[in-house]
């Protein structure tokens, strides 16, 4: 009995397509690299230190030399001393006193300073720092912000903060729309009029104003109340793509036949019917982790996004416009070129998944 070859499945098949195309194998490689990177910042095995202070301010990068970095401060010339005022009626007076007295620990007026052991402490504690700061370097691999902190750490916890913001509110809207937007479709009408109505409220109403208003409502910074808003604000393009789709799909003969056999209503929509429709939902998601990137940048600006501590590309990017003015614009490039990179990648790889998920493509 001969062994009857098995048909490969709709993954596999989408797999032997990507690997021959060279665009999606790069795109796939950079975003798993970001994706890695993630991992590892989030659990501490890479740019843990970020924090620290290790450059000058505003330290230039390398190939840029030092001129860009604030000038260390040179040591304070010696005060010269106050000449005498001759038409002072006390300068005798004040002279005979210094005369006796002797004591460092008079002021110009010979009057004894309480303070004196208190300043000269502070003046060591100052003299420390000083010296802690000119150890800092003077220049970094990609320059350092106004405090110090190395670009090329900070630009990777940043990307911590943005990939978890886009990827999981991306999924959020995504899971969102697909739900509302296959219970709407496959069942219609009752259902689809109440969706209908639901999706005319949340349209009717700018995106960038239902994002404020459900920030003003939460009251509250974080990752996690980013994620929220933009997750229950952006599940409408999901919905509206998905519905159409299944709409169309509900009346195909593969549906019927599940139908005959005694399929579930859920097994027909996820099991039957998603499968050909998930490169919609592929290309949203694609579409939503790049404006919700940008999203979580309008709102770090205005001050809903990260609290402060927390780092991320719109905090950076928030910083960046201070210091563009400064002439400082190497944590404006470092964020925006990470930025760049992620996006074009997961939009490339998104393309060509869905090209390869087609059935419609041989």
């Amino acid at each position: 009995m001969t062994n009857q070859p098995t048909s490969p499945g709709l993954w596999a098949l989408a797999w032997r397509r990507l690997r021959g195309d060279k665009v999606a194998m790069v795109s796939l490689a950079v975003v798993a690299a970001f994706l890695a990177m993630l991992v590892l910042s989030s659990t501490g095995l890479i740019v843990a230190d970020w924090e620290q202070e290790v450059g000058v301010n505003y330290a230039p990068p390398h190939f840029a030399g030092a001129a860009g970095g604030l000038a260390q401060k040179s040591p304070a010339a010696p005060e010269a001393a106050v000449p005498d005022n001759p038409f002072d009626p006390l300068a005798a007076d004040i002279k005979a006193i210094r005369a006796q007295s002797g004591s460092a620990a008079l002021d110009m007026y010979g009057v004894t300073d309480p303070l004196a052991a208190e300043m000269a402490e502070l003046r060591a504690v100052t003299q420390g720092a000083a010296g802690a700061q000119t150890a800092r370097r003077e220049t970094l691999p990609f320059g350092a912000d106004k405090w110090g902190h190395d670009i090329i750490k900070k630009t990777i916890k940043g990307a911590e903060t943005s990939i978890v913001v886009g990827l999981v509110a991306a999924t959020l809207a995504v899971a969102l729309g697909t739900m509302f937007g296959a219970v709407s479709g496959y069942y219609g009408g009752v259902v689809d009029d109440f969706f209908n109505w639901f999706y005319s409220i949340f349209t009717s109403i700018p995106s960038i104003l239902m994002i404020l208003t459900v920030a003003a409502v939460l009251q509250q910074k974080g990752v996690a109340t980013i994620v929220l808003i933009l997750g229950l604000t952006g599940w409408t393009g999901p919905y509206r793509l998905i519905r159409a789709e299944y709409m169309k799909h509900k009346a195909r003969e593969y549906v019927m036949a599940a139908d005959a056999i005694g399929a579930s209503t859920w097994r027909k929509m996820f099991s039957h019917i998603f499968p050909n429709v998930s490169h919609v939902a592929l290309v949203q998601l694609s579409i939503l982790v790049v404006g919700f990137i940008k999203a979580e940048v309008i709102l770090s600006f205005l001050g809903f996004g990260v609290p402060v501590g927390v780092v991320s590309w719109g905090s950076m990017l928030n910083e960046a416009q201070n210091e563009l003015i400064l002439g400082k614009w190497w944590q404006l490039t470092a964020a925006a070129a990470a930025m760049a990179l992620l996006v074009t990648a997961f939009s490339l790889f998104t393309d060509a998944l869905r090209d390869a998920l087609d059935p419609k493509l041989k």
